[in-house]
């Protein structure tokens, strides 16, 4: 486990679940509205290092039988990153990727209707993720 990259759900889900951060910090607006114009290409990236991580972690499938726990918060974690960062660089996404085709933008708009209502729980997920990412690495090694 890499404290960068639980750093890096953790801040992923403050940009998915915005309202849970203003909620408790008023002032937190101006900072998120200073990250709003870059919020598609950060959303783009870590959708394709997201993508990474889930590939990564079946690569190193061998892991499951000694590091189970690892190996499950590992592929939890990607596909947190990848479905948050499909989300929050969807602009991005459907511009450079899916308007080569109406068929791709379609199926890109379904898809991003199912998850926008889930967004602000999968944030949730990002930090628990993040958090629990840190914890154990700051623990067990």
């Amino acid at each position: 486990m890499n404290i960068l990259y639980g750093l890096i759900l953790i801040a992923l889900g403050i940009l998915a679940a915005p309202s849970l951060l203003l909620s408790r910090r008023p002032d937190a607006k101006e900072i998120l509205d200073k990250i709003a114009p870059y919020q598609g290409w950060l959303g783009l990236i870590f959708c394709a290092w997201g993508i990474w991580s889930i590939i990564k972690t079946f690569l190193f499938i061998s892991l499951l039988k000694y590091h189970a726990l690892w190996w499950f918060t590992w592929l939890a974690g990607g596909i947190t990153e990848a479905v948050l960062g499909f989300i929050l660089g969807y602009a991005v996404i459907n511009k450079l990727v899916l308007s080569n085709s109406e068929e791709a933008q379609e199926k890109g708009e379904r898809l991003i209707a199912r998850l926008r209502p889930i967004q602000g729980k999968l944030g949730l997920v990002g930090i628990a993720l993040g958090i629990w990412m840190i914890v154990a690495r700051l623990l067990f090694y």
